[in-house]
């Protein structure tokens, strides 16, 4: 039997301290049903958290999923708000509405944009939003960084979920593309000097940065 050691204990502390209600318990399912993996309660929480800090009115989100994020981003929104989530599978989009639904969230509050994020996000203004949320695939991490930086507001956050890539990212030996491109938009953000950046060890890691 494997005995965690401490910093294991304390991430698995990190990782249970928060709790869900049955609302987004039931869009977990749906997820889970879906294939479509959903971000962790903890980081839920953080998103929430970030959105509520910076009285988010204008949020993008990469991979819709199921909408649990989704629904964490909104709950810590303003009530005027407005989520663009962007997901490539429509199947995606269509449990996402229903969870939307069954949490009362109004279809003006949310717009959902079918299609691939590489080819999505150039198409959005510069400066026009308050926090961006990247959790798509990791190979397209420094995508995500460089459309995500220009989106932001000056005062905006942006968060990338995988920033560890299932613990790739911190082993020398790991150097397949995905993990070097991870790597790569962790770069990025540490030598774009318009940004203050901080890494957060929840989910697959949170690598999150202001946009002065």
């Amino acid at each position: 039997m494997s005995v965690q050691t401490n910093a294991e204990r304390i991430l698995t502390h990190a990782e249970g301290a928060v709790g869900e209600d049955k609302a987004l318990g039931a869009a977990r399912e749906r997820a889970d049903e879906l294939g479509a993996a959903p971000v962790p309660p903890a980081v839920g929480a953080a998103l929430a958290l970030f959105a509520r800090m910076l009285d988010a009115r204008t949020v993008v989100e990469i991979g819709t999923g199921a909408g649990v994020s989704s629904l964490w981003l909104l709950r810590g929104m303003r009530e005027d708000g407005v989520l663009t989530t962007i997901d490539s599978e429509p199947e995606h989009h269509r449990t996402a509405k229903q969870s939307f639904r069954i949490n009362d969230i109004a279809p003006a509050r949310t717009r959902l944009i079918n299609g691939r994020a590489l080819d999505v996000l150039p198409r959005l203004a510069d400066e026009a939003y308050d926090l961006v949320f990247a959790d798509g695939m990791p190979a397209d991490h420094p995508h995500y960084v460089r459309e995500g930086v220009r989106l932001l507001r000056p005062g905006g956050v942006i968060v990338l979920h995988n920033a560890l890539h299932g613990g790739r990212v911190v082993d020398p030996s790991m150097r397949d593309a995905t993990t070097v491109a991870v790597r790569e938009a962790a770069k990025a953000l540490a030598g774009n000097e318009q940004l203050i950046r901080v890494f957060l060890p929840i989910g697959d890691g949170l690598l999150c940065a202001s946009k002065l």
